[in-house]
């Protein structure tokens, strides 16, 4: 029923760019049209919807992100995180009251800007080339083989050891050779938790608009460089999610 209904948020736009067509939006098998609620020199976008839980399943999350990446080809945009839903327009204002003075400092820092990410995962082939020059972890392998785990517990320890060192030697070699020359083209740039045992730098850089083919080419230029021995995953553009200091959440009642 119309009662049921709520207001779900995407993103917070400028009021300058509240003209722009917004469209439609098919959530949870519902489409519906997204709408704006204005506070002064800002705009949330929204959309009508049921009051309930919004589990982050692939396809809401997908839905929510496509809208938010949609409305950054148009303008710039401080994404709201997924799943809130107000019950009044009115709650909607006071959040934006609420939260006036950090959207301004925000919008400050991102206007006119992307997000792009790289991850720098590191060949099995190159990383083992790399590991057997070291004499003293062969060694170590070969007084393992054909040990049971029990015999050889300390060995594999300082093994386990040696790899995390080794590991670490590439992450530093990286970070200065890919990241601080990505990170002093771009407006500011994070460092994020690498995942898995071969990733080597999970970074995100903040890049002006209208410097992203240079930035491109230094990616494309360093890639070249890499490539034998790391595979480059460059996503984005991308809202700037990593670069707005807070999280912008329904308040619990």
């Amino acid at each position: 029923m119309e009662n049921n209904l709520g207001y779900y948020t995407f993103c917070v736009i400028p009021n300058e760019q509240k003209k722009i067509d917004l469209g439609e939006v098919e959530l949870e098998g519902k489409t519906s049209t997204l709408e704006i609620i204005e506070h002064k020199e800002f705009s949330m976008v929204v959309t009508k919807a049921p009051i309930k839980i919004y589990h982050p399943k692939k396809e809401n999350l997908l839905t929510h992100q496509n809208i938010v990446s949609s409305l950054m080809e148009k303008t710039t945009v401080i994404p709201m995180s997924f799943g809130n839903v107000f019950e009044t327009e009115a709650d909607v204002e006071f959040l934006m009251k609420s939260l006036y003075s950090e959207l301004q400092d925000i919008y400050k820092k991102i206007e006119n800007k992307i997000e792009v990410g790289l991850k720098i995962i590191g060949k099995e082939e190159w990383l083992k080339a790399e590991i057997n020059k070291n004499q003293k972890a062969m060694k170590l392998k070969e007084k393992i083989s054909g040990k049971s785990e029990a015999a050889s517990y300390y060995e594999r320890i300082e093994l386990g050891d040696m790899a995390q060192k080794f590991m670490k030697e590439k992450m530093q070699i990286c970070m200065q050779e890919v990241f601080l020359p990505l990170a002093e083209k771009a407006v500011s740039a994070k460092q994020n938790e690498t995942i898995g045992g071969k990733m080597l730098i999970n970074a995100s850089f903040l890049i002006d608009r209208d410097h992203e083919e240079e930035f491109d080419e230094l990616v494309n230029k360093i890639y070249e460089k890499w490539q034998d021995r790391v595979e480059f995953k460059y996503t984005g553009p991308w809202p700037a999610y990593n670069f707005i200091d807070i999280k912008l959440k329904a308040k619990e009642a």
